[in-house]
């Protein structure tokens, strides 16, 4: 396939305009079938789902006194101002050495009597050991949510106590917003749909905004139009040094909350037969193009527990220092190839997020590996001449 304009940073499903025709597939119970999850509630995004699900075991009696979350601090900011919305505390737990999961040693030390919930990230459809954390989260009652906001279709959400997945841009399968939540245990699965009917309400001129910007995405999410829409305004971003704005993590602490309407509910629904395959297709040429940068020495691929249940959006590349990485950026990120950094930062160097934590939290190995990973998009729209270019680059730079 020729690249032509702007490669997407992730692998997300194009929509095709079938997907604009009436049905009457219904989207949870398509997606549980796909992915045998217990069933889904579906909500307005990943963060909403997250809320839902803090505050359904914040209220449980059992848990009275229990206010603490603990998360990596490699993870996306708005995890933080979701835990925040619920007036919970978070702990920071540093990562493992060269990887985006748990140090376990830490977080044995972190998890106590006041400890909610622990919450394992599956970043970038990559798995983390989530048994490990429920066994260490059982045994002091807490529980544990797993963050699948960017997994949805790998083995991710069949271990722990919750689990939610993002519906948003450029997660696999789109509602342009959207999020979906779960649990094996019939009683927490109840106590969510109840929590969710009570704080989950309509707001139907919001809800028309997202149906119009899903139409605009279905338009413009196409490498041609994608300059216009995601290139430029990033590139502008990257000029001004403005880091965090041109990878998007900056975010306020106003969490929209709202019914999903079954329009585009049904919308989803229709593109969902197509993502199965779309998985399958984008986990080969993964396979493909690790084998690639693999043979370039001082640069490791991020990967799970178990890449063979893992998804690929993007790979991970991880340099053996933040020198290499930037001398890479310099000519990839500007670039139309698709290359870009994950999150800025870990969690605790983000500025706007100070007053959201109530200590210093020392996580040297989150904040290094922060430093010196960057991601290729896995899209079906990066051809193979382009991504040999970016591996000569990355090739040169170490």
């Amino acid at each position: 396939m020729t690249r032509q304009g702007e490669i997407p940073p992730t692998a997300g499903l194009p929509m095709v305009w079938h997907d604009w025709s009436p049905t009457k597939k219904e989207l949870c119970s398509n997606l549980g079938e796909l992915f045998d999850l217990p069933p889904l509630i579906l909500e307005c995004s990943g963060t909403a789902s997250l809320i839902v699900a803090l505050q359904t075991l914040a209220n449980m009696p059992r848990n009275e006194g229990r206010r603490d979350v603990i998360i990596p601090a490699y993870n996306c900011p708005l995890v933080v101002l979701a835990i925040a919305h619920c007036n919970l505390t978070v702990k920071l737990c540093d990562t493992a050495k060269n990887s985006f999961d748990f140090d376990f040693d830490c977080l044995d030390k972190l998890i106590d009597e006041k400890t909610l919930a622990v919450i394992p990230a599956h970043i970038g459809g990559q798995l983390a050991d989530v048994e490990q954390c429920v066994q260490m989260a059982h045994k002091k009652g807490a529980y544990v949510i797993e963050d699948g906001a960017q997994a949805l279709g790998s083995a991710a959400g069949k271990t722990g106590d919750i689990a939610f997945f993002s519906l948003a841009v450029g997660k696999g399968l789109t509602l342009y917003e959207g999020g979906l939540l779960t649990s094996s245990n019939d009683e927490i699965r109840l106590a969510l749909k109840e929590t969710h009917q009570k704080i989950v309400k309509p707001r139907f001129f919001f809800e028309l905004k997202r149906i119009s910007e899903l139409l605009g995405y279905s338009i413009a999410y196409r490498p041609r139009l994608l300059s216009l829409a995601y290139g430029v305004p990033r590139r502008k971003e990257l000029a001004a040094g403005n880091i965090e704005e041109a990878v998007g993590d900056v975010f306020d602490d106003d969490i929209p909350i709202h019914l999903v309407s079954c329009f585009r509910m049904k919308r989803g629904a229709n593109a969902a037969s197509r993502l199965k395959p779309f998985l399958e297709d984008i986990k080969k040429q993964a396979q493909r193009r690790i084998d690639k940068l693999e043979k370039i020495p001082s640069i490791t691929v991020v990967k799970g527990i178990d890449d063979e249940k893992a998804i690929w959006p993007f790979i991970m590349v991880l340099f053996k220092t933040g020198e290499a990485r930037d001398k890479a950026l310099e000519t990839l990120w500007p670039s139309p190839y698709g290359v870009t950094r994950l999150f800025v930062h870990a969690l605790p160097d983000y500025s706007y997020l100070e007053p959201h934590f109530n200590m210093h939290f020392s996580t040297p190995n989150a904040c290094d590996f922060a430093a010196r990973m960057l991601t290729i998009s896995n899209s079906p729209w990066l051809d193979d001449d382009t991504f040999d270019k970016i591996v000569t680059t990355i090739a040169r730079s170490v």
